[in-house]
């Protein structure tokens, strides 16, 4: 008899016929109120789940006597509760690296289109309002030779470093827990302290995953350190700002402007007043979303799930000291 595993987000056909080759697959496209409990019944005999952003803590855990691995199709896995698996011996993964040029690609998205109020000017356009040669009032900033200032240097935000020095000339500044010396060779990166890299930065990009010690990381404190022309690009997560903060600092002018991907509530609520700045740009968390990009991610959630079921290690088990059963 083949294992139980449970896919509770939607998935490529080829990822689905590939775990079924070695797996018996309980599928569910997504998670709601209506079949969630349907998802618990099945969650008890199974060997392993993949999916992501469900909320895998002692509560669900207590539910799943069964599993031996847990898959999350995304970099992030801050709906894990890691030290709860490790307790029990059962194996989390992620699907870091194969996202870094689509997310790199997004991030320097929201540069361009902030700092060149491309949205802005789009809806000008559209608008019937463009009746005659653009004034200063509508326009943007330089983004090349600019300085870029990246909190998290890991495989993303080296691969904005490639964009940004290579293709718009920009100087790189960085903090992170431990030095980067590939970004520093290959891209002029110069590491630096969070108090310097606010204050140098004509672009401040936010790639640090959400722990304990990175919630609420951007604040008060560090957006009043900011150039009152810069911008702020958050691609992370949005509890690594506190929210409020930032739209005060775009009140009151302390900085320019803002691109953000991310929220502390997602969806966000339409009476957020970030929704309404013309001067933010906001994406529905698409960093990742391309048809060629998720399959990978999924490829590789169910690669790690079938090495666990099999008693094999996975390719990118996040916690190292899981033995694998």
């Amino acid at each position: 008899m083949k294992p139980k595993v449970i896919i509770y987000k939607k998935v490529a056909q080829e990822v689905l016929d590939y775990v079924r080759e070695t797996c018996d697959v309980v599928y569910f496209e997504g998670l709601d109120s209506r079949n969630y409990p349907e998802f618990l019944q099945e969650l008890k005999n199974a060997k392993g789940i993949l999916g992501s952003g469900l909320k895998v803590d002692k509560t669900l855990l207590d539910q799943a006597p069964h599993l031996k691995i847990v898959c999350n199709s995304s970099v992030g896995y801050d709906n894990l509760d890691i030290t709860e698996l490790s307790n029990r011996g059962i194996m989390a993964t992620n699907t870091p690296g194969v996202l870094n040029e689509t997310v790199a690609d997004t991030i320097m998205g929201l540069m361009l289109s902030t700092a060149r109020r491309m949205p802005e000017m789009d809806q000008m356009v559209k608008s019937g309002q463009w009746t005659s040669n653009i004034g200063e009032k509508s326009f943007g900033l330089d983004v090349h030779h600019k300085v870029l200032g990246i909190i998290g240097m890991g495989g993303i935000g080296s691969a904005v470093s490639k964009r940004a020095r290579f293709g718009f000339d920009m100087n790189i500044l960085y903090h992170n827990r431990s030095r980067n010396e590939e970004a520093e060779q290959k891209y002029g990166a110069a590491y630096c302290s969070l108090e310097d890299l606010l204050k140098q930065s004509d672009f401040v990009c936010l790639m640090t995953p959400l722990t304990p010690q990175t919630e609420k990381m951007m604040g008060e404190k560090e957006f009043k350190l900011m150039k009152e022309t810069a911008i702020f690009i958050n691609c992370s997560r949005g509890k690594t700002v506190d929210e409020e903060a930032l739209i005060t600092a775009l009140k009151n002018g302390e900085i320019h402007a803002a691109g953000l991907d991310v929220f502390v509530q997602e969806p966000v609520q339409e009476d957020n007043p970030l929704l309404s700045m013309k001067n933010v740009v906001t994406l529905p968390h698409i960093g990742s979303a391309t048809y060629e990009t998720r399959l990978k991610m999924a490829m590789l959630a169910a690669t790690n799930l079938v090495a666990g079921i099999q008693g094999e290690t996975p390719p990118t088990l996040i916690k190292a000291g899981v033995k694998v059963k």
